[in-house]
C-alpha cells in the first residue's frame, strides 16, 4: 500500500502492518469524535511516527499512486475532521 502524508512524500507500508496502523487511527478517531485537541495532536503525530517508522520512502519523482492521503503532523482538528471517511484515516 502507497501512503502519501502531505508535505512530506510517499511511503510503502506492508500489508502487515496496516492492522496496527487501524488501531492507531482508531484513537485518533476517538480523540476527534471527543473533540480533544490534545489527545487528537498526540494519536495524530503517534499515527505519522509509525508510517515513517514502518513505511519505505519512495523517491521523491516516484510517480506511483497514493492509495491513502495522510494529513500532515500540523493539519487542525477540523482538517482531519474533514478528511476521515467512514472507516478513518486507513481504511481496515
Amino acid at each position: 500500500m502507497i501512503i502519501r502524508i502531505m508535505g512530506e512524500g510517499q511511503v510503502q507500508i506492508s500489508p502487515d502492518d496496516i492492522a496496527l496502523l487501524n488501531e492507531l487511527d482508531g484513537e485518533l478517531e476517538s480523540a476527534i469524535e471527543a473533540d480533544d485537541e490534545a489527545e487528537f495532536r498526540v494519536k495524530l503525530h503517534a499515527l505519522l511516527d509509525k508510517v515513517r517508522h514502518v513505511g519505505k520512502s519512495l523517491p521523491d519523482d516516484s510517480l506511483e499512486p497514493s492509495e491513502l492521503i495522510l494529513p500532515p503532523a500540523d493539519a487542525s482538528i477540523e482538517e482531519v475532521r474533514e478528511m476521515l471517511g467512514d472507516q478513518g484515516l486507513i481504511p481496515g
